[in-house]
């Protein structure tokens, strides 16, 4: 199978129809709960609410998700890229926030699994859509695991 493509670069008319593509990704979702852009590449995909850190904008970004028991497991992939996801710094300021899985809303506190859960996620993850393991083997950085946990795991 040949490797994705790189990411590209910001303010590319590549990283312009991405968000264009997003844009509609999410509205579908949303707009049929999650009947139209609930699977892609044949994996599950939920819908992610974050505040920006910087700009304080409320943002919605389609990942794919991974079930284990009650929690949700998100990866901070960017294609490979050397630098991490906006979403993922978005989450570490402020890890509490929504997700959107099918027509269902809930509430789930954002945390790094430990090098023990990544280590028993990683081969799932890889099953599940197999770029992750190239992503990995692009970049230089450690691709971070994320455990969405139900909303109330984490004190307040």
């Amino acid at each position: 199978m040949p490797s994705p493509p790189p990411v590209p670069s910001p303010g590319s008319l590549g990283v312009r129809a991405l968000n264009l593509l997003t844009w509609l990704h999410v509205a579908a979702y949303r707009r049929t709960g999650g009947r139209i852009g609930r699977k892609l590449a044949g994996a599950p995909v939920l819908l992610l609410d974050h505040i920006g850190r910087r700009s304080g904008t409320p943002r919605t970004t389609p990942l794919l998700y991974l079930d284990d028991g009650e929690d949700l497991v998100i990866v901070g992939s960017r294609g490979g890229s050397n630098a991490p996801p906006a979403w993922w710094l978005n989450l570490e300021a402020s890890p509490r926030t929504t997700v959107q899985v099918g027509p269902r809303h809930r509430e789930v506190a954002a945390r790094t699994a430990s090098p023990d859960e990544k280590a028993r996620l990683w081969p799932r993850l890889v099953a599940m859509y197999s770029d992750y393991q190239t992503y990995q083997n692009r970049t230089e950085r450690e691709i971070p695991v994320i455990i969405l946990e139900p909303g109330s795991a984490l004190a307040a």
